[in-house]
């Protein structure tokens, strides 16, 4: 019986989803998320799809795995990720009540030009395809081994399933099955709480097994996310995209309400691998540490809720890449059958890294998290300060040098360099991530501060400003 459990499982969620989207006729519905009678989408539908489409498989995955090796401060470190929403809606609000723009692409295509769009554009498509990689993994790490029958079944059927009802109604569907989808999540975290909570060997003090050392990897992790806070958001075209669809004050709230909901539901299930951690025998690893201590039921429970995660995620990457693709950079024209179109190449593309990628998960959201961070001067002196002189030679040596650090990274932490130790001392790639992460920022700073203030900076005409 527990062998069908998940499929079962699975089966239901996608029928339901199926059957809650209706086929979009309009481009206000299938790009811009609007009900068949023009509405904007409401507070609560909001909040919870900005929470749905941000807890993810790969993010409950990591904050698991992350406190399982690093105790309770590499669950927060996870958890400090999640205020991007703050950030995120003080960056939206600034777009679009004080630039009067209506996307990210608007603003820097005022600012820096199509070199300024176009940089921004292939950020988010790799951002986007590593979604659709890294959520498609999960599930098929969860039904078999790397490679099996059952391992690539799960995948393809997830694939198809998702496409098939994201396709069906665009971002107007992805609004309404993540509302769905997160009453699922929640109660499927409660009972998995619960089990966990009241176990045998649980107690609270198990959580601080791992004492707060500045120099350990938890920490370090934890000082590498509020430095990319500051960027990460903007560079989320998920997140991004639900900041345009509803009047000022609907959006804030669900910003900020997003921000203490996701928080608090990923610490907590972090918790979960922080308690594996603490009671784990030698060489065992999480999942087999956490099936001894809660038994198979629990686990299943644990395996439903990353499903329900990475079907939310799905969707809402899908209708992101459709609408990026054929509204955002204007590759297509914005009809509904191009937008099927842009949803199957960024799934096509991600089944491709499924089979012929690395296996990493938290690779891929520290590559996206430092390339991201060529977006923090330009959010701290462009948007939030309003400088309109900075040339496009300080965007473009931002973008190089974060684009050249996530590189650096992807190389360091996947084995196949090692420049950095011999250079600063530093061995684990958390602290080689730190390092790179504030020279980003730093030269990055550097260059718009120059730019702004050299002789030979731009004389881009002003735009009006909306107060």
């Amino acid at each position: 019986m527990a062998t069908m459990f998940l499929p079962a499982f699975v089966a239901v969620i996608a029928i339901f989803s199926i059957f809650l989207s209706p086929r979009a006729k309009s481009d206000g519905a299938f790009f811009k998320g609007l009900s068949p009678d023009g509405r904007q989408p409401s507070l609560i539908t909001l909040i919870f799809s900005q929470v749905t489409t941000w807890i993810f498989a790969r993010s409950l995955m990591n904050a698991a795995i992350l406190g399982y090796y690093y105790g309770l401060w590499g669950a927060l470190a996870y958890a400090a990720y999640y205020l991007s929403f703050l950030t995120g809606a003080a960056i939206i609000d600034s777009l679009r009540f004080r630039h009067g723009c209506g996307s990210v692409q608007e603003f820097l295509r005022l600012r820096f030009g199509g070199a300024g769009a176009s940089c921004y554009n292939l950020v988010i498509a790799i951002r986007l395809v590593s979604e659709v990689f890294a959520n498609l993994l999960v599930i098929g790490i969860l039904f078999g081994s790397d490679g099996s029958h059952a391992y690539v079944i799960a995948i393809l059927g997830f694939s198809a399933i998702t496409l098939l009802y994201s396709a069906l109604g665009g971002l107007h569907a992805s609004l309404r099955t993540d509302v769905f989808q997160m009453g699922v999540f929640l109660v499927v975290l409660a009972a998995l709480l619960a089990v966990a909570f009241t176990a045998d060997d649980f107690s609270f003090a198990t959580l601080l097994f791992k004492p707060f050392v500045i120099d350990d990897p938890g920490p370090i992790l934890l000082a590498v996310a509020l430095l990319q806070v500051w960027s990460y958001p903007m560079h989320d075209p998920v997140m991004m995209d639900r900041g345009f669809l509803a009047d000022r004050q609907t959006t804030r709230k669900s910003f900020v309400h997003a921000a203490w909901i996701s928080s608090l539901c990923i610490t907590l299930f972090g918790c979960l691998g922080v308690f594996a951690g603490a009671q784990a025998l030698q060489g065992e690893d999480m999942n087999a540490a956490l099936t001894r201590l809660l038994g198979e039921t629990p686990m299943l429970i644990f395996s439903a809720a990353l499903v329900v995660s990475a079907m939310s995620t799905l969707d809402s990457t899908l209708s992101s890449s459709a609408k990026l693709a054929a509204v955002d950079m204007g590759l297509l024209r914005p009809t509904l059958a191009n937008g099927r179109i842009a949803m199957t190449v960024f799934m096509l593309a991600g089944l491709l890294c499924v089979f012929f990628g690395g296996k990493d998960l938290f690779a891929a959201v520290a590559v996206s998290g430092t390339a991201s961070m060529y977006l923090t001067p330009v959010v701290f002196f462009s948007l939030w300060r309003d400088w309109r002189d900075v040339p496009l030679w300080s965007y473009l040596t931002s973008f190089c040098v974060a684009v050249g650090g996530a590189a650096l990274y992807f190389m360091e932490s996947s084995g196949y360099s090692n420049l950095i130790e011999p250079l600063f001392g530093v061995s684990h790639k958390y602290s080689k991530l730190l390092l790179i992460s504030l020279v980003v920022m730093a030269v990055g700073c550097a260059a718009f501060w120059v730019g702004a203030r050299a002789p030979f900076r731009s004389s881009r005409t002003p735009q009006p400003v909306l107060e």
